[in-house]
């Protein structure tokens, strides 16, 4: 299989355009995978942090996908894949924006799934919940229970369940048990109670 990489720091508004231009806009399926954590509380934190997060987290996510969509509407074939987290079913206390943004992204989704049905154009977003990868490190996040919590899969595993998933034709994906227990939880657990657990979870163990 060949692999044609396209480098582009997708926190620039001008990316998405630039990414489009160079790979054309006859593209089958979009992954929108791009994206980063910080933690840290909001007050104290640096501003230009939030702010790439917004840009890269929601914005290059929807400028992507609004210069892609019309061509597989047009064709009407193609897809949508985009990856948000179980991160947004609930607030995010020291991780508030990042929280923010999956939760916009989770509701995207589901917004252009359903205005695209029939279309033969689908929308699957996928909300894995931590994952054995390089985020925690650049969120600085080693330490923190929510990695040591049971149930944390490899990125492998989450790929693959997200694969299979937008070839079902899947609104929502959200892999292991787990996971899926913890998307669950908020719509019954007391609204006051949820982000005091979440914050919890994001302390360091140390």
């Amino acid at each position: 299989m060949r692999c044609d990489p396209v480098e582009a720091d997708l926190a620039d508004p001008a990316a998405p355009q630039t990414v489009v231009n160079r790979v054309g806009s006859a593209v089958d399926v979009l992954v929108n995978n791009a994206g980063f954590g910080m933690l840290g509380a909001f007050a104290t934190s640096d501003p230009r942090t939030a702010e790439g997060m917004i840009a890269l987290n929601v914005r290059a996510l929807t400028v992507l996908t609004r210069l892609l969509l019309p061509g597989m509407v047009a064709r009407r074939t193609g897809g949508v894949l985009n990856v948000a987290s179980t991160a947004g079913f609930v607030p995010g206390p020291l991780m508030a924006v990042y929280y923010a943004t999956k939760a916009y992204v989770i509701s995207f989704s589901e917004a252009l799934a359903e205005e695209l049905r029939g279309s033969g154009v689908h929308v699957t977003v996928l909300c894995p919940g931590p994952t054995q990868t390089e985020f925690q490190a650049v969120a600085h996040m080693e330490t923190a229970r929510l990695f040591r919590l049971p149930g944390v899969l490899s990125a492998h595993a989450v790929a693959r369940a997200g694969y299979r998933g937008f070839r079902r034709g899947q609104r929502m994906v959200v892999p292991g048990v787990w996971n899926k227990v913890t998307a669950l939880t908020p719509r019954i657990a007391p609204r006051g109670l949820v982000p005091r657990v979440v914050q919890f979870l994001q302390q360091s163990l140390h």
